[in-house]
């Protein structure tokens, strides 16, 4: 059991490492929820006020409702990006060398994305100390309570960008499957605007919304800041994270997915 923990160590701690020389990472992950809330939100709020808030949740302004939308962001952003770093990995050869060490591969690669997770939990929250600075403050146990929220969502998003992976074969098509996938998943949310405020627009669009699994993420996050448990979104959360997670398992397999179509 002690090799088990010796082997999640080191490879969260060489995702730290990583992070750590790649300070322009932390800023990116930084830069563009903050545009959002402090810039985009402006507009938004001027245009909109009050419009997609409830009644009964007059005391939310919309740059407080967004907040959760944009910690999804975050979380989607850099588990986009830990894919990014697996496509490197696997053309240095070292993504290789890891998956034929004698340890299971599912652990290897829960490991894998449990170091990128807790990489984006930080990031979340130095999100929230910076949103609190500039006065977007959130009930003071819901910074707490959101924890398990953003890990569950974390693992999530991270086991879809480890999935992306194995279908990526080089570096320069990874841009491009990226904004394929980040962009809609982000705008096809609720991240900005809840699921019956877009009804008013489309029913077929609010149906969309409603299918995409990070919807349900940023309203786990959502209920969570809150002090409320969305049993719903936590469960959708939870089994999109085992279907993902299990999906990568299999596209990494040496037999078939990745390594076959490797030629190796």
């Amino acid at each position: 059991m002690n090799r088990w923990f010796l082997v999640l160590r080191a490879i969260v701690g060489r995702e730290f490492l990583r992070f750590v020389h790649q300070r322009e990472r932390f800023i990116a992950a930084l830069v563009r929820p903050l545009v959002w809330l402090i810039i985009f939100a402006a507009g938004f709020r001027a245009a909109l006020g009050l419009s997609i808030i409830p009644p009964y949740q007059t005391y939310i302004t919309y740059q407080t409702y967004i907040v959760p939308g944009l910690c999804g962001m975050v979380l989607l952003f850099n588990g986009m990006q830990s894919s990014l770093s697996l496509v490197y990995d696997r053309e240095m050869g070292s993504m290789r060398l890891l998956l034929t060490s004698p340890f299971p591969r599912g652990w290897l690669l829960f490991c894998r994305l449990l170091g990128s997770t807790t990489i984006s939990v930080v990031q979340v929250y130095t999100f929230l100390a910076i949103a609190a600075l500039v006065g977007i403050t959130m009930p003071p146990l819901g910074y707490l309570a959101v924890l398990p929220a953003l890990f569950l969502s974390g693992i999530m998003l991270g086991a879809l960008g480890l999935l992306l992976s194995s279908f990526i074969k080089q570096l320069e098509n990874f841009a491009g499957v990226m904004n394929f996938v980040i962009f809609p998943m982000f705008f096809l949310s609720s991240a900005l605007y809840p699921l019956w405020k877009m009804a008013e627009s489309s029913d077929l669009l609010r149906d969309i919304c409603a299918l995409n699994p990070f919807t349900y993420a940023v309203e786990l996050i959502r209920f969570s800041l809150y002090l409320q448990i969305n049993f719903l979104a936590t469960g959708w959360v939870a089994l999109s994270a085992v279907i993902l997670g299990g999906l990568a398992v299999w596209a990494y397999d040496p037999s078939r997915g990745l390594m076959k179509r490797k030629g190796g």
